[in-house]
């Protein structure tokens, strides 16, 4: 258990300490350079490289988020659940989770909407997406203020829509929250 522990803080401990574009660079130009027998150990075309290095990243982010809100819920709550016979289990599943899930909702929601803007990024290993396409026709047609503000505009609108549905599952995830309302 120690040893999976420390596995999972060294892979957190890269992903969180280091630039994502520079985690792209590595998986995309460095893998290939590691070699065996004179082969490539991994060959990776850019869009797996993209999607590996984005997941992993991601998933980093995504694990102290979930690890902080279970942390969240007070020991009190385990221990009433186990006085009442309930497994590790059962406990996790209907009384932890459900109030973690509310937790940590917004900061995962957060965490989606950048990685949707930092998909701009992937260009940097060849991927063509829209920033990308952005520039191509800013340098064809000289006129980059209108093309990148086009490009940002597109990127504000998907981060709005998303902002929209975190705001909605929000309110679903908190629909049994008892509030105080003023007399």
């Amino acid at each position: 258990m120690r040893m999976l522990k420390a596995i999972v803080w060294f892979y957190v401990w890269i992903f969180r300490g280091t630039p994502l574009l520079v985690q792209l660079f590595i998986v995309f130009f460095g893998l290939p350079m590691i070699k065996v027998d004179g082969h490539a150990l991994l060959q990776l075309n850019a869009w797996s490289a993209g999607i590996i290095t984005f997941s992993l990243n991601t998933g980093a982010y995504a694990s102290e988020t979930i690890r902080g809100s279970i942390s969240s819920i007070p020991r009190p709550q385990w221990e009433a659940a186990y006085a009442l016979g309930m497994t590790r289990s059962k406990v996790l599943r209907r009384i932890i989770l459900p109030q973690a899930a509310r937790v940590s909702l917004p900061p995962l929601s957060n965490s989606f909407i950048s990685l949707v803007k930092d998909t701009s990024l992937a260009s940097g290993i060849t991927i063509v997406e829209m920033f990308q396409v952005s520039q191509q026709y800013a340098a064809l047609y000289y006129n980059p203020l209108l093309l990148y503000s086009m490009a940002a505009f597109i990127y504000l609108m998907l981060s709005s829509v998303l902002t929209i549905l975190q705001s909605y599952l929000e309110k679903w995830t908190s629909r049994y929250v008892q509030t105080s309302q003023e007399f």
